[in-house]
């Protein structure tokens, strides 16, 4: 994940999702914080060289967060309320197949226990790299899964279908045909198989209408991202329209002539007099708007995007460029196409890094002036 947040925000305002679980996000740390485009990461890590889990939502369900689960560096979950509907999205990172046994039945725990913390009335999504392959085919199974999987199923496989039948949910990829490259969520050289898999509680498949691999984007060097199309059945109900507060710019007060002149048109407006009336009600509303026409208001739009304010065009294109020649790569699989999508990754590296250092730069000649302080105290919580 690291120095690609906004290349996944951008991939996730293009291909129109709303929720994303990511893993190995090798981000230290529990927080949450702004990838650009309108989408925040909920993340949790303990080392920044392994693992790391995290789901990524479009800002508009921020607010219907009603709880974060930071249960490991392989487990978390979030609570939703949409519409009236709880929604628990869980992400999960499996351990690979040449871990130890104890730390496998350690995550399968974890994640038991998040599920048993779950009432049975709600939703349940959870999008988890199982590093384990169940199989192509579903005789004796079939409660939880369908016959479109790929190859053959091992032992960390019928981990999974143990765990579903377990909590009585659904492998959700393997109910829908596609073409092997369309369920494939793993490429490496000749190797490709089926690893990612989103599981939902049974009794909800029938909210979901699709599921399938994106291929051709770049975010991931070998894995792919696996999208399901789930309409929940929710009752309707009328939103409220939520309009970000204007506020005062009372700061403007600093300046000697905005000073001057709010002190003037205040005593004007009390009538003349220096003494404020004993009617506090009246003279703070007097004051307040005062204020207002003095020194004016913000504009009470959203605010720009705080993680990727040294995003340019620049960096876009490169990115462009790169996602296209990883499609081809994908599609002609040549050493000539393989080296000019290697190339293309690292000149999104040093685009990145010169987009940075421009914005650092710009920012060491504004640091007099006020918006240069906000953007300083701004990058300092970010590395809190």
């Amino acid at each position: 994940m690291t120095g690609k947040g906004r290349e996944l925000a951008d991939m996730m305002e293009r291909r129109k999702v709303d929720i994303l679980c990511v893993q190995k996000t090798r981000w230290k740390g529990s927080k949450a914080r702004s990838i650009g485009a309108g989408f925040k990461l909920f993340y949790y890590g303990v080392d920044s060289k392994r693992n790391g889990v995290g789901v990524v939502l479009k800002e508009e369900f921020v607010r219907n967060v009603l709880e974060v689960k930071r249960v490991s560096d392989r487990v978390m979950s979030l609570k939703l309320e949409i519409e009236g509907v709880m929604l628990n999205v869980v992400s999960g990172y499996a351990p690979q197949v040449g871990c130890e046994l104890e730390e496998k039945e350690r995550f399968w725990s974890e994640l038991d226990e998040v599920m048993e913390s779950i009432p049975t009335g709600e939703r349940v999504v959870i999008g988890a790299d199982f590093n384990g392959h169940v199989g192509e085919g579903n005789t004796g199974d079939e409660e939880v899964m369908g016959k479109f999987g790929v190859k053959e199923r091992n032992l960390e496989g019928q981990m999974v279908v143990d765990f579903a039948k377990r909590m009585d949910m659904g492998v959700v990829n393997t109910y829908f045909q596609k073409r092997e490259e369309h369920r494939v969520t793993y490429k490496s050289g000749v190797k490709s198989t089926q690893v990612d898999y989103i599981l939902c509680r049974r009794g909800n498949l029938k909210e979901i209408s699709d599921c399938k691999v994106v291929v051709g984007e770049s975010v991931a060097r070998q894995h792919r991202m696996v999208v399901c199309r789930m309409t929940l059945m929710v009752c309707k109900k009328k939103r409220s329209k939520i309009e970000i507060e204007k506020k005062t710019k009372w700061w403007k007060l600093k300046k000697e002539e905005c000073c001057e002149e709010f002190r003037q048109k205040l005593r004007q407006a009390l009538g003349g007099q220096v003494v404020l009336p004993d009617d506090w009600e009246t003279t703070a509303e007097v004051i307040r708007e005062t204020g207002r026409k003095v020194l004016g208001v913000s504009s009470g739009r959203r605010k720009e995007d705080k993680e990727t304010w040294w995003w340019n065009e620049e960096v876009q294109d490169s990115i462009q460029r790169k996602r296209l020649a990883k499609k081809k790569w994908d599609m002609d699989r040549t050493e000539e196409n393989r080296q000019e999508y290697k190339e293309l990754q690292r000149r999104v590296k040093r685009e990145v890094s010169k987009a940075k250092q421009k914005a650092y730069d710009e920012l060491h000649t504004r640091l007099d002036t006020r918006e240069g302080e906000k953007d300083l105290y701004r990058l300092a919580r970010q590395r809190d």
